[in-house]
């Protein structure tokens, strides 16, 4: 049964394009078995109808601070007590800021002074808007008084920026939402060590080969372990993406840079489970120019000698750096082969294979899907966004890792 059954979820809707979203999350919500009272600012009215909302929720949607048949009975406080957990989704900034200074000048603001349940944010805004000193410094007050947020995640944005701003999808803030409310914190007192993205090796000041991984799996990953109790250290890659909060975040380029940092990480604090969900580069450049290669005028080719990088996963396995190692095969052809192979070859606990010659999963992709190979069984989960995946995931490795 999903932590979210039963529960009594006040979701407010502030105005932006991204308010779409939250039908969505009104309707994964519901199938949890919660019920769910939505609040709509005036500006949320311009872009979702109180009777779309209302049909989806099953409720009578509030909008009116001075809805009087309403506050014949102090409407507002009771609607405030009733929740069992407020979820503002979307939290444009103007909201972020009023709820900052404790102001209450419409119902949802009202609530969110006059509640004493945890207060969820899921912002969305423009990348400009997320990175001013302004915003970040009243998400900084919020969440020193416990508030708790949920994204917000980087890439294309309806006006056409791209960067930190866009509103978690509904399927994302309903993970979160379920994992803080499980009462079991199953890997309490266990360190787990991931690799993410793709590795970076220079070939001269102002080139580098590198690979198409967004580090989306291994950051889900991340998230997921830690919202179960886990200490989570994250290595990674360079990429456009926020760990979650109280994931320990070790940035890195190269592939030696990343198996360095993972051998002391392991060595200051021993390591449960390990996953290498990284996409590292197979070579590095044999000797790295001081300065930009030129064109050279005679010659339409140019060589580069290549010298093999060092395999981080079957190093930590050799070097027993971690009680259990998941590895990941990213392959185009012959998948559930060269996975095993790479299992037997290695020497690891799993293995998780995906076909990234599929365009709508694997690399920049938000869903997934794989297949998990043990020595003696595998498992297939259906495709899923990166995020619901990783809890799938990371409940399997701990099943296995307790029975090694």
């Amino acid at each position: 049964m999903s932590a979210l059954a039963n529960k009594r979820i006040l979701l407010g809707i502030t105005g932006g394009i991204a308010a779409y979203k939250s039908i969505e999350l009104v309707r994964l919500l519901k199938k949890a078995g919660a019920e769910v009272q939505v609040v709509l600012t005036d500006g949320a009215q311009a872009f979702v109808t109180p009777m779309t909302l209302q049909a989806v929720s099953g409720m009578p949607v509030r909008s009116s601070l001075l809805d009087v048949d309403a506050e014949a009975g102090m409407g507002h406080i009771e609607l405030a007590k009733w929740a069992d957990l407020i979820i503002i989704a979307p939290a444009s900034a103007d909201f972020i800021a009023r709820h900052t200074q404790g102001m209450a000048n419409d119902l949802l603001s009202t609530l969110c002074l006059a509640t004493v349940v945890d207060i969820w944010l899921a912002p969305a805004m423009n990348q400009a808007m997320w990175s001013h000193p302004a915003t970040q410094k009243n998400v900084g007050i919020l969440q020193q008084r416990g508030i708790k947020l949920i994204g917000p995640e980087s890439g294309a944005q309806a006006c056409g920026d791209v960067g930190f701003g866009r509103m978690s999808e509904a399927s994302a803030i309903f993970s979160a939402l379920e994992q803080a409310l499980q009462p079991d914190q199953a890997l309490t007192g266990q360190h787990w060590l991931i690799t993410a993205g793709p590795t970076m090796e220079t070939i001269d000041p102002v080139r580098f080969i590198s690979n198409h991984s967004s580090g989306k799996m291994g950051y889900a990953l991340a998230h997921a372990a830690q919202s179960l109790g886990a200490k989570v250290s994250l290595v990674s890659g360079p990429v456009s993406l926020k760990a979650a909060t109280g994931v320990d975040l070790y940035p890195v380029k190269s592939a030696l840079d990343m198996l360095d940092t993972c051998r002391q990480v392991g060595q200051e604090n021993a390591v449960d489970v390990f996953i290498g969900a990284a996409a590292v580069a197979d070579f590095r450049l044999k000797d790295v120019a001081s300065q930009k290669m030129k064109k050279q005028a005679d010659t339409d080719e140019m060589q580069l000698t290549l010298v093999k990088n060092p395999d981080i996963i079957a190093t930590m396995v050799a070097e027993k750096q971690a009680n259990f190692v998941v590895g990941f095969a990213a392959e185009t052809q012959n998948v559930l082969a060269y996975a095993k192979d790479k299992l037997d070859r290695k020497g690891l606990d799993l293995i998780i294979a995906n076909d990234v010659s599929r365009t709508d999963i694997g690399f920049n992709q938000d869903q997934n899907q794989v297949t998990v190979v043990a020595k003696d069984q595998t498992w297939t989960p259906e495709k899923a966004a990166k995020t619901e995946l990783a809890n799938y995931l990371v409940a399997l490795i701990q099943s296995q890792y307790q029975s090694h």
